[in-house]
């Protein structure tokens, strides 16, 4: 439970009690105002979307969307972005502090002890349509797992919940990348541990039996980044989808298909793809006008996507490093020439200067910056959201443990009723003919 509140929130109900309920300050952020007494005094509270609701108590991710901070642990995402690398950010997220430089080499170890998945798991591939979505194929195939790592499900126990984080870690870029090469028709690449997470990630993507796949150390780095930035943000859909279906005690596979399952929504993990789809649809430099035009009508249903946040009333940090790397990209490439690219820079530099754009504080957010070095690197729009889960998955994982680590209740959310009263049961025979369509 939180810390004893210091201050009261009054509530009097009309015709009924007069409540005093506790409020409880966090290190950061709101207060919040516990309102577990209304249930015993026969009320609710109406949050569509539980946007004005704490669903729980957290220690990984702080997220102030007015001032533009995004913090992990308590440390800036710029620095761990500048600075650290995924594996370490994955360490950091799961157990609460930096890692040792003996602590870290351990870590790294041990994930790529575990990037192999059970060869039963290929034939699971050989019974999906071969022009699935990778999403689909991918959420699958996760909760799938628990069908092969029986030493590993026990929630209560620390050290299975531990287990289950390496395994999830290490394998999630392995299925990703089998995802891909099934809908594309090649043979499934093996990891190679002599490699980084992210050399991993490409050369599975990339690689085939026949030829060496040279890695781009610069390539390289702008994944690792796109998996470090997208490790985790605070209790959003898919996080949440993982700790209500975590709160029944379901298996941790189980737990991390559900968040996949969350993300794949076009309204959360699908941005970055959607993305690319509205370069697609504006097709040349010369109808950039008629589709900000467009954006500013209000009338209008069409949207630039990969603009403004809906968390983010300022500016999305995780964007300015997007930026950076996503020019390093297109110089290493050399491919700043491509059509739907110029389009894409040229919808910045009109965000960035246009005062519509500015008064609302549309500024390109990371989805913007990552979809550009995602379709650089030559990587599907299809599997956009699919690299979004394989960076994500650490967040959920992390969330998981901490969910696990403290008691808790099962997730039950209450509703307001608009249906019918009580009603009595009407034999066949007895109800009115329905109308015939005309």
């Amino acid at each position: 439970m939180p810390e004893k509140s210091v201050k009261k929130a009054i509530l009097t109900i009309e015709n009924g009690p007069t409540l005093e309920l506790p409020i409880y300050q966090g290190s950061l952020g709101q207060d919040v105002i516990d309102i577990s007494q209304l249930v015993a005094n026969d009320h609710f509270t109406f949050d569509p979307g539980f946007v004005s609701t704490a669903s729980c108590e957290s220690q990984i991710t702080f997220i102030d969307g007015d001032k533009g901070i995004l913090l992990h642990r308590g440390y800036p995402i710029e620095q761990l972005a500048e600075h650290s690398s995924y594996l370490e950010a994955c360490y950091l997220l799961i157990y609460g502090e930096l890692p040792s430089k003996e602590q870290k080499e351990e870590f790294e170890t041990t994930v790529g002890k575990h990037t192999m998945v059970h060869e039963q798991l290929r034939t699971f591939f050989s019974g999906f349509r071969r022009d699935a979505h990778p999403m689909a194929i991918l959420c699958g195939v996760v909760g799938a797992l628990s069908a092969f790592y029986h030493d590993s499900l026990d929630v209560s126990d620390a050290k299975h919940r531990e287990i289950a984080a390496f395994r999830l870690i290490a394998k999630m870029p392995t299925l990703a990348a089998m995802s891909y090469k099934f809908s594309v028709g090649q043979p499934f690449m093996y990891p190679n541990n002599e490699l980084s997470y992210a050399e991993n990630f490409l050369q599975m993507m990339f690689g085939n039996p026949c030829e060496d796949y040279k890695i781009s150390p610069t390539i390289s780095r702008a994944m690792d980044k796109i998996f470090l930035l997208h490790a985790d943000h605070e209790q959003n859909a898919s996080t949440s989808a993982v700790r209500l279906t975590g709160s029944s005690g379901a298996n941790p596979f189980a737990c991390i298909a559900a968040g996949i399952a969350a993300l794949w929504g076009p309204s959360h993990g699908g941005a970055n793809e959607a993305v690319l789809e509205m370069l697609e649809e504006i097709g040349d430099e010369s109808r950039i006008d008629e589709f900000v035009a467009r954006a500013k009508d209000k009338n209008d249903p069409f949207r630039l996507m990969g603009f403004g946040h809906r968390v983010y009333k300022n500016f999305d940090p995780r964007a300015k490093v997007m930026k950076e790397t996503a020019n390093e990209v297109l110089t290493e490439l050399g491919i700043e020439n491509d059509p739907l690219l110029k389009i894409a820079k040229r919808l910045e530099q009109i965000a960035l200067e246009d005062d519509y754009f500015i008064s609302k504080k549309l500024y390109p957010n990371v989805d913007f910056y990552s979809g550009i070095i995602l379709k650089a690197i030559g990587i599907p729009t299809s599997m956009f959201t699919v690299i979004f889960a394989v960076g994500r998955t650490v967040g959920w994982i992390a969330h998981w443990h901490e969910m696990h680590s403290a008691p808790y209740k099962i997730g039950r959310p209450r509703q307001l009723y608009n249906g019918h009263v009580t009603r009595d049961y009407v034999p066949l025979n007895k109800r009115p003919k329905a109308a015939k369509a005309d």
